[in-house]
């Protein structure tokens, strides 16, 4: 469940009273990095995603053997999203990615950034393509540039779908009309997902 504050004095003591737990040293984030493993849980934002590229390139500079990512997210950041897809092709290892629990939105956009072959998920995952939202506020013509721009963003967006999952364009516009939810095997038919696995010895 997530809980948004309104006061932001509030907000701050809440701060200040949680951990703070870098996903970047400690034992099991040690062990994570020798494992070759990635995790990207939660909503996406440019936090994430700095810390993602981060892992993505630290481990490619210590070798070519293969990397997976596990995606378990709600969406968030289009543009935190791109990053995350584009480091996956960009960073050079084979990248392998697992999605577990749900993938939505942004966390679909991620997913998608590893090649077809090397999409698994877990058997109670679900998928959700939607298109992308938005919402500004301020002078008409300020509104009618963010419009153009959501527009935009959303025919590319569907257009990566199309190509990474070999249904026609058309289609994908339709889809992503409205929420579009999926389950694992509905998503293995829709050409997300290579395979729906049981173990890690699968991937």
């Amino acid at each position: 469940m997530y809980i948004r504050m309104d006061d932001d004095e509030d907000e701050d003591q809440e701060k200040s009273r949680l951990p703070d737990m870098p996903l970047t040293a400690g034992p099991v984030q040690n062990a994570l990095f020798k494992g070759r493993t990635v995790l990207v849980f939660g909503e996406i934002d440019m936090r994430l995603a700095e810390r993602v590229s981060a892992q993505l390139l630290a481990l490619a500079s210590e070798s070519e053997a293969d990397i997976k990512v596990f995606v378990n997210s709600p969406g968030g950041h289009v543009e935190s999203g791109d990053t995350i897809h584009d480091m996956i092709r960009f960073c050079g290892p084979k990248v392998k990615v697992v999605g577990t629990g749900w993938v939505a939105s942004a966390g679909a956009h991620i997913f998608l950034g590893a090649h077809k072959e090397n999409r698994f998920c877990l058997p109670n995952t679900r998928f959700l393509l939607h298109q992308p939202m938005g919402g500004v506020r301020g002078q008409a013509s300020d509104i009618e540039i963010e419009a153009e721009e959501i527009v935009k963003m959303r025919e590319r967006v569907n257009r990566m779908i199309a190509r990474e999952t070999g249904q026609p364009y058309e289609k994908v516009v339709k889809d992503t009309e409205r929420n579009f939810w999926m389950n694992a095997e509905q998503a293995v038919e829709y050409g997300i997902v290579s395979k729906i696995i049981n173990n890690a010895s699968d991937v």
